[in-house]
């Protein structure tokens, strides 16, 4: 990630995993709710241990969400560092969407989002349109260190640095330098009021095991979505009592999470994106040997930047774009979620006009309105505990050469949607995090492992490799898909549905009816 933009190893939603962001943020928190009738979970407060849950307002979210006006909310409290006798405690936001149906089943639904970084709470658009309310109340909470939770552990300073840097070359000397110093001085605000340590997925497993037991909730399913995955992994590892099913969507597997996996992943999506053009006679005939095209355009474009102006939207000013080699991996493993426009944007690129990825590429970092919601705490907590101490440079070198032997090492020294995570972490200065993160998980819970043909973020391999240990797995990749199912196929909200029905064997039928995407041909 040149961080944070859209959608890395994250899903903010349907519309930023498009590249169209979301407008109007707001300050003030979501409209409080009471307390629904029937005695739902979440209604009471209760004491588990060190866990505290009591109702109240919902968490508040950077704009108004319709999704949450009938939620029963309240907040989780916890110690930051369990391993601490004498921790401060800090409070996570909880919001439970009601289930449709009249009669809800009696196991309600977790989602884990994705990031590391983004807010649960703020993510139930995402929840409600994809089903998983349909007839079970969905469990959201803000993981710890996001927007809703506090402490609230974002920087603004680093968006502000991600909206510049699209017109800097993308890992020169400087801008490494004028990175790097952003991330000293988050990081120099966060230190004096939290532990930053204790953001990562141990503990937060070990939150979401609490929560479960707070609310009285004697068993329930689990959703996780992108880097939601590997934090849901974890869990059911770690916690795996009062866990009924777990459905994964766009799987990254703990025990790989790295920058080796970032470039396999990058090069199954992209192969899936472009296979799929060559099998339309129109896209072939029009647009032959994109994979030779685009490996041509990140060289040409590594050895001499094109520079241009782009509008985008919510951004009244022109936004200077620098297109080097590595912004083009960049913008290529987010725009599967575009697939349609891929083959025409590389081409016009390829022909001297390059302002459709350039608007793409800029749109997906410079709207003001996103900034201040991803948590770097929890993001940097994650990567530079479980991730960086665990994959040396050159493990990652062999990794990128072996997915794209014939790109440039500038391109390669730097996985797409990590850039300079290394030396970020060198800033951050937070301990390894025992081995055991880092274990593959074994697990007898019913598992439906879901993966999109063309995802280029976490590819679908990923989701084979996880299910070799978990025998009550169900595989499936949707065709012509890009990262995060749940959010852009019907198919895959089918066989979610049909899952948390029947855990043990889901309807995976409409797999074969799924259709490839309508290719855009240009003059």
């Amino acid at each position: 990630m040149t961080r944070p933009h859209i959608p890395r190893l994250r899903a903010r939603s349907v519309a930023a995993a498009t590249g169209i962001l979301v407008t109007g943020l707001l300050a003030a928190p979501a409209s409080a709710h009471g307390e629904t009738p029937g005695g739902a979970s979440g209604t009471v407060a209760r004491t588990v241990g060190d866990a505290r849950y009591e109702p109240g307002p919902c968490p508040r979210t950077p704009e108004p969400i319709p999704e949450l006006e009938n939620a029963r909310c309240g907040t989780l409290t916890v110690p930051e560092n369990r391993a601490e006798a004498d921790s401060r405690e800090i409070t996570l936001g909880v919001a439970i969407v009601p289930a449709v149906a009249d009669d809800p089943k009696p196991d309600p639904t977790v989602m884990l989002v994705g990031g590391p970084g983004n807010d649960a709470v703020s993510q139930a658009k995402m929840a409600v349109d994809g089903g998983l309310n349909r007839d079970r109340d969905v469990v959201l909470m803000s993981q710890r260190g996001t927007y809703s939770a506090q402490p609230e552990l974002t920087c603004r300073n680093i968006d502000e640095f991600e909206a510049r840097a699209v017109g800097l070359v993308y890992n020169a000397p400087s801008t490494a330098r004028e990175h790097l110093a952003a991330i000293k001085s988050c990081r120099d605000q966060l230190v004096g009021r939290a532990d930053l340590s204790a953001y990562n997925d141990i503990e937060s497993a070990s939150d979401y095991a609490d929560l479960r037991r707070a609310l009285d909730i004697p068993q329930w399913n689990v959703y996780g979505i992108s880097y939601g995955t590997d934090l849901a992994l974890q869990y059911m590892r770690d916690h795996p009592e009062g866990i009924r099913s777990v459905g994964l969507d766009g799987v990254l597997p703990p025990s790989k999470a790295g920058f080796a996996l970032a470039w396999s992943s990058a090069r199954q999506g992209i192969d899936g994106l472009f296979k799929a053009c060559a099998e339309q006679p129109e896209c072939n005939d029009r647009y032959p040997n994109l994979s030779a095209t685009f490996e041509r355009m990140v060289r040409q474009l590594t050895a001499k930047p094109v520079t241009t102006t782009v509008t985008t939207p919510g951004s009244p000013d022109p936004v200077k774009v620098v297109l080097d080699g590595g912004a083009l991996m960049n913008w290529m493993t987010t725009a599967t979620h575009m697939a349609p426009g891929v083959p025409r944007s590389l081409d016009e690129l390829a022909h001297g006009n390059p302002q459709r990825v350039a608007e793409q590429w800029a749109a997906s970092r410079v709207t003001p309105e996103v900034f201040g919601r991803i948590s770097h705490g929890l993001e940097y907590g994650v990567f530079c505990s479980e991730w960086v101490p665990y994959e040396t440079e050159a493990e990652s070198m062999r990794g990128a050469e072996a997915a794209f032997p014939t790109l440039p090492r500038s391109v390669l020294a730097q996985a797409p949607q990590l850039t300079f995570i290394r030396q970020d972490c060198a800033v951050w200065d937070i301990p390894a995090a025992p081995r055991q993160v880092r274990d593959v998980t074994s697990s007898d819970i019913p598992t439906l492992v879901m993966s999109g043909g063309i995802d280029s973020q976490t590819g679908a391999e990923s989701g084979t490799y996880v299910a070799r240990t978990l025998p009550g797995a169900t595989v499936v990749t949707i065709p012509y898909s890009p990262h995060v199912v749940l959010a852009t196929s019907k198919c895959a909200q089918s066989i979610a549905a049909s899952f948390f029905t029947t855990p043990t064997a889901p309807d995976t039928g409409c797999i074969k009816d799924v259709e490839p995407p309508k290719f855009e041909i240009g003059p």
